[in-house]
């Protein structure tokens, strides 16, 4: 079975980095993960500081939309972690793509945060 995969990557603003890091971490991350969205991986890129990724995977389109117009809608994230983030945020980019489950598995493997 086939997964779609969307890989958001950022562009920080400069000396953000950590911050950004420490609020995806503590606080985007878990609050995802409590409404089952599937985070595979996410941090600092290997090529610049000041580029981070979020990888996530959903069973079709139609599951990613939902699920993130339920999410990024919600009271818990607009009230949240949302200002945080997005200040830090110069620019972000989506890339959707589809995988194999063991293609998703190996990138949540190999991207352990």
């Amino acid at each position: 079975m086939a997964r779609l995969v969307e890989i958001r990557t950022y562009r920080l603003k400069p000396g953000t980095e950590d911050t950004f890091h420490h609020a995806v971490h503590t606080l985007a991350v878990p609050m995802l993960k409590s409404r089952n969205m599937d985070v595979v991986a996410y941090g600092h890129s290997d090529h610049e500081e000041a580029t981070y990724y979020m990888i996530r995977s959903y069973a079709s389109r139609a599951a990613l939309e939902a699920e993130q117009d339920a999410f990024y809608g919600s009271a818990e994230w607009k009230n949240g972690p949302r200002a945080e983030l997005v200040d830090r945020i110069e620019t972000y980019m989506n890339t959707l793509v589809w995988l194999s489950n063991e293609g998703v598995d190996s990138m949540r493997e190999l991207n352990k945060a």
